[in-house]
């Protein structure tokens, strides 16, 4: 009997030895195995839309007289509009994906229509807003749909939807996270752990990036709070803070769900860290001139080079509209770095609406 211990002891501590020897190589086995398994589609994504119509007569009536309804549109949707000598196409420019959709489909739905003045572009602006919060949610589902994923909270399923219109370092974030679920399956699977679960985990790594409020927290650190705070296991909330090492990984998942997701922004084209870069300095353009009391909207356009500050009349008088300005600009130019300069426009407008019974 102690013969065949003994025996038992030596075996399993050469196996070990063993395994120790070649934990690198089969690590590196199961990556690269996983890696030509799962297909990638790789896309940049840009800050300018391209609005196609049929004819250059109806860039004038998008123009509007004196430009009133191409600065309703723009006030609007806090999108740039440009109107130049491109034959049968208007720019759409911004930063923010969501924005230049609603500015596309408005327009499509304008010119359609036939009747394009300011009143009737605000009203198509907000029909708009609320048909593409429909979209995400729909978009959402189609995903979770796709890869197998049940049960989620119906709040994450409107993020995992606007994740369609968000990027990460220039590569779309819901094609990220997809291929970020299917490679966690297929690496857990030959690790023999729990492909569902880490699938799910995959998807919703990148949660912290696509919430409509953005309070000061690294995106895992949110992300891994409101994964907690909609319901999801604890083993799938360490995956989704520890993916970054802000926190300690608690489960075979957490590592799992961070190399895959370095794989899928290492492939070659996949990230622009400069897009990433641009865009937080627009982000902060607004956000700095929100921070004042009194304004109600602020857009940078012209890639940052224009900051336009909606403030409200009632609040703000004409000598403090000046004031503002110059407190804005003067903010900006000692906390920001930008190249060139920014021009900073604000704008007051007073509105009397009367009804006839």
């Amino acid at each position: 009997m102690k013969q065949e211990q003994m025996q038992w002891h030596i075996t399993s501590r050469n196996s070990g030895r063993k395994q120790k020897l070649t934990a690198q190589q089969d690590a590196k086995k199961i990556i690269i195995n996983t890696i030509q398994r799962i297909g990638t589609e790789e896309a940049i994504d840009n800050c300018v839309s391209v609005f196609n119509i049929e004819s250059d007569d109806v860039k004038g009536r998008i123009i509007g007289r004196e430009g009133r309804n191409i600065r309703a549109i723009e006030a609007a949707t806090g999108v740039e509009i440009i109107v130049d000598d491109t034959p049968e196409a208007i720019i759409l420019s911004c930063f923010d994906p969501i924005r230049r959709e609603i500015a596309r489909l408005s327009l499509h739905q304008l010119v359609s229509d036939g009747r394009i003045h300011p009143a009737r572009i605000e009203e198509v602006v907000a029909k708009t807003k609320k048909s593409l919060t429909e979209e995400i949610i729909e978009t959402g589902k189609r995903t979770c749909i796709d890869l197998g994923i049940h049960g989620l909270h119906p709040e994450l399923i409107k993020m995992v939807g606007r994740m369609k219109y968000r990027s990460s370092y220039g590569q779309n974030l819901l094609q990220h996270s997809r291929e970020v679920a299917n490679l966690c399956a297929t690496m857990a699977s030959e690790l023999g752990l729990n492909p569902k679960v880490a699938k799910r985990a995959g998807l919703l790594h990148d949660i912290g990036k696509v919430p409509e409020d953005e309070p000061e927290l690294p995106h895992a650190i949110l992300g891994m709070k409101l994964a907690e705070k909609y319901g999801e296991k604890p083993d799938i909330c360490n995956a989704i803070g520890a993916h970054h090492d802000e926190i300690e990984m608690t489960t075979m998942i957490s590592p799992i769900v961070q190399v895959c997701d370095a794989i899928s922004g290492a492939r070659p084209g996949a990230r622009r860290e400069i897009v990433d870069a641009y865009i937080q300095r627009i982000k902060d353009l607004e956000n700095l001139a929100l921070s004042y009391e009194g304004v109600n909207t602020a857009y940078a356009i012209q890639a940052g080079r224009e900051l336009r500050v909606l403030v409200e009349a009632d609040k703000i008088s004409d000598q403090r509209s000046e004031e503002l300005s110059f407190e804005i600009s003067h903010k900006i130019q000692t906390e920001m770095t930008y190249p060139g300069q920014v021009k900073v426009t604000v704008i007051r407008e007073k509105r009397s609406v009367a009804y006839a019974k």
